[in-house]
């Protein structure tokens, strides 16, 4: 039996890398898992690659109306919700003197707004001590230059996570923050212009971990796994680090 075994669980954002590994693991686990992404023909094929115990809902999380028949969807299936794996983000590279109100308002409508909104309009379907997951980044605690924006944002996500795990503490359901180093997933490789230049950056990340290579995206969705099952019934407000040592040594 698995460690989700019927169980109910949403994964924003699963239509590739992190999110994607982490619902084929729920779903490995015995858990029927609601997958939402943007585009529908990467999100038909990841429910494919998932296989049994799927449902794919199209959706932009920064949209309201989107994660409204995202909810919709579920409560007309019966469903109640166990995990819920606010994963969907994103970002790019700007300096300061680059950032512009655009950049700003997409990083931060994604990243903050369309977390706050996934997690708020959930509530009425979390069941009693499910688990919620945030990703978080290690960028938020870094400084890294070109990416004050994003990083802000991760920083706001994990400041949501404290407070909502001690909001929610009455209906026993625990907030956690799984926090990735560098992984290999598209979008980690989405931040270069080319093939080379991924090579290159994904050089750069290896050269700074004290493991010495990047992350994979099954490693992430492990971790993942943990906070999602009763192996963690006993952390809450947590950041759970998967970055091969990078913010840790």
């Amino acid at each position: 039996m698995g460690s989700l075994e019927n169980k109910t669980a949403v994964v924003t954002g699963a239509n590739s890398g992190i999110g994607l590994a982490t619902a084929r693991r729920f779903a490995d686990e015995g858990a029927h898992v609601i997958i939402t992404g943007r585009r529908q023909d990467a999100l038909d094929a990841a429910a494919a690659e998932i296989g049994a115990n799927v449902t794919a809902v199209r959706g932009d999380i920064a949209d309201p109306a989107d994660l409204d028949r995202l909810f919709a969807i579920i409560a007309e299936q019966n469903r109640r919700i166990d995990v819920l794996f606010a994963n969907a983000g994103g970002g790019e590279f700007a300096t300061l003197e680059q950032v512009s109100e655009q950049h700003f308002d997409a990083t931060f409508n994604i990243n903050v707004r369309g977390t706050l909104f996934t997690v708020q309009k959930a509530l009425p379907l979390l069941n009693d001590g499910a688990s919620v997951i945030l990703t978080g980044s290690t960028a938020a605690n870094s400084g890294g230059e070109a990416f004050g924006v994003y990083a802000a944002s991760k920083a706001a996500v994990r400041s949501l996570s404290r407070t909502w795990a001690n909001e929610l503490r009455g209906r026993g359901i625990r907030v956690n923050t799984l926090v990735p180093g560098p992984i290999k997933t598209p979008g980690n490789a989405g931040l270069a212009p080319n093939e080379q230049e991924v090579k290159t950056l994904h050089d750069f990340f290896a050269q700074q971990i004290p493991l010495g290579r990047m992350g994979e995206a099954a490693e992430a969705a492990a971790a993942a796994l943990f906070l999602a099952s009763d192996q963690s019934s006993f952390v809450t407000g947590a950041e759970l680090y998967v970055d091969g040592g990078l913010n840790q040594v």
